[in-house]
């Protein structure tokens, strides 16, 4: 049986069905996906680093924006995504049911696959501003705009900073000197 058929026989969930699950999960298309174990602390220091130097960076911003880690992002009744971080320009109570501004992924072996080309597809589909993968193995940030409807790799490098601009105007930059 090819990938594909094999793919067609998955059972599918939805929303109410991921609100009953124990545990962490994602659930993208209908498909179940089970996070990984916690992260491990080079992850988590990374993750608090993104999240510093773009909250203190915000505070000038004239529409009060927000950085949320790991926060369900309900996309549709067959997919809530939980990216590491995002920016979002609302105060958001419960869970995200809007595009976030920025999404940001760090990167580990068993998430690349899932990060790097589902996710990305997904966050290109429902018109992310931004895209930032963080590779903490090779020390290395790639990120993605998008421009008319598609992503456009803008940023891709160990060192140097980038300047992120909302459509609101709000700016705030990251600073890879600060991250390793």
């Amino acid at each position: 049986m090819n990938s594909a058929v094999a793919y067609e026989y998955l059972p599918r969930y939805t929303i109410e069905d991921y609100k009953r699950w124990e545990g962490d999960w994602e659930l993208i298309h209908g498909i179940a996906y089970a996070m990984t174990p916690s992260p491990f602390g080079r992850h988590q220091r990374l993750l608090m680093e993104i999240g510093r130097q773009f909250a203190n960076q915000m505070e000038n911003c004239s529409i009060p924006c927000y950085v949320y880690p790991e926060l369900d992002w309900i996309v549709d009744e067959e997919t809530v995504l939980r990216p590491d971080l995002m920016v979002v320009c609302k105060e958001v109570l419960t869970h995200l049911k809007e595009t976030p501004e920025v999404v940001v992924e760090i990167i580990s072996k068993s998430s690349l696959q899932k990060d790097a080309h589902l996710k990305f597809s997904i966050y290109e589909k429902e018109k992310v501003g931004f895209y930032v993968l963080v590779y903490p193995e090779i020390q290395k940030v790639k990120i993605y705009a998008l421009m008319q409807d598609k992503f456009e790799k803008v940023f891709d490098s160990d060192s140097g900073s980038f300047e992120f601009e909302l459509k609101n105007g709000c700016k705030f930059s990251l600073n890879l000197e600060m991250l390793w």
